[in-house]
């Protein structure tokens, strides 16, 4: 979804960067209606701009400190098949299909080093797996984010 203009990115810009705001603040801080507000942030949802909207937890908090990516090639034909059972492992959090060498490129939290080898056999395991490549996170150098993106369109002035 392409976003309409201005109006929108600023709106979208201050809903992220003050994610508890409410349209009416959001609204009001940025001088426009409420109903604006509310019928552009209507018009974005339907076209598909927001992700689905769910506290973030951290797998840390939940006892998995440790995340590892993983690029998964497998035959072709098991692609449907094998998203099903990887969807299955919950430690699983994550999951792309990727052009290159790799078809899937997997993001999985576990306990520790032995937990990560435990899942990585369960994902061996799955029919029409080939090869499995895992790379372990020392430590995330950026957060996820948008507001870079936001802030890019803005200064571009497009409208």
């Amino acid at each position: 979804m392409m976003l309409a203009d201005s109006t929108d990115l600023r709106i979208l810009r201050d809903m992220v960067s003050h994610s508890r705001r409410t349209a009416v603040a959001i609204a009001s801080r940025l001088r426009l209606s409420r109903n604006t507000v509310q019928v552009r942030l209507g018009r974005l949802e339907e076209g598909g701009a927001f992700l689905p909207f769910a506290r973030q937890v951290a797998p840390a908090a939940l006892g998995y400190p440790l995340t590892a990516f993983m690029a998964v090639q497998v035959e072709q034909p098991a692609l449907e098949a094998i998203a099903v059972a990887f969807a299955a492992i919950p430690e699983i959090v994550e999951a792309h299909g990727t052009t290159g060498t790799a078809d899937l490129l997997v993001r999985v939290v576990g306990v520790d080093a032995e937990d990560l080898f435990r899942i990585h056999g369960a994902m061996l395991a799955c029919p029409g797996v080939m090869r499995i490549d895992t790379s372990i996170s020392m430590h995330e150098v950026i957060e996820h984010r948008v507001l870079p993106l936001i802030d890019q369109r803005l200064g571009r002035g497009q409208d």
